[in-house]
């Protein structure tokens, strides 16, 4: 779910206003059979208590050692994804780094803090707050959007996708796409089993 949103921002985010059709991602539920009544509101993960977070700032890519914690817990500011300063493509190269370093890991937590604007200091199209979590020996992960702002007005997940549709489509793809799954509270779900992640923990 984040990398679809993350996605779809990418693709917007240099070109506004295209309407090329982006792949849809896969629920939350891909390859899970029968899961439906694992799906429950988002909860913090069982070992948030235990986050080291560390905390980076506009394209800063997080250092390779991080992959070795366990749990990996960071926190991401992307407040500068802007045209006329080099914002949005601080963002577009630091991203698949952040990925790579997400993807290996066992038992993930990450927050982060979006906003997406034209210009330095102009009020923002679209702001919001992210969190996404996984725990693969426990097979379940959750996700939250909030906070969500336009044009310097709080809405609903709704209202965001209405007001993005017609200059960000796939920004409002992806964010459609998860209010449908997981609405205004987000969700915890269940995910397939890992047997590296399962071995290991």
């Amino acid at each position: 779910m984040y990398l679809a949103i993350a996605g779809a921002l990418c693709a917007t985010a240099l070109v506004p206003g295209t309407a090329s059709a982006a792949p849809r991602s896969h629920t939350a539920s891909a390859g899970l059979t029968n899961t439906e009544s694992q799906i429950g509101p988002f909860t913090e993960p069982a070992f948030a208590a235990t986050c080291d977070w560390h905390r980076f700032g506009e394209g800063e890519i997080p250092p390779w050692w991080l992959m070795f914690r366990d749990p990996l817990c960071v926190e991401y500011s992307k407040r500068d994804i802007t045209f006329d300063n080099g914002g949005a493509l601080r963002f577009l190269v630091a991203e698949p780094s952040r990925f790579a370093l997400a993807m290996v890991t066992c038992r993930y937590y990450q927050k982060d803090h979006w906003s997406v604007q034209t210009t330095t200091g102009a009020t923002p199209w679209v702001t919001w707050d992210g969190q996404y979590w996984w725990d693969k020996s426990g097979q379940r992960a959750g996700a939250r959007l909030s906070g969500f702002r336009i044009h310097g007005t709080s809405v609903g997940i709704g209202d965001a996708v209405a007001a993005l549709r017609p200059v960000y489509p796939e920004l409002a793809d992806a964010l459609e796409e998860y209010g449908s799954e997981a609405g205004e509270t987000g969700l915890t779900t269940a995910l397939p089993y890992s047997p590296l992640c399962s071995t290991a923990g």
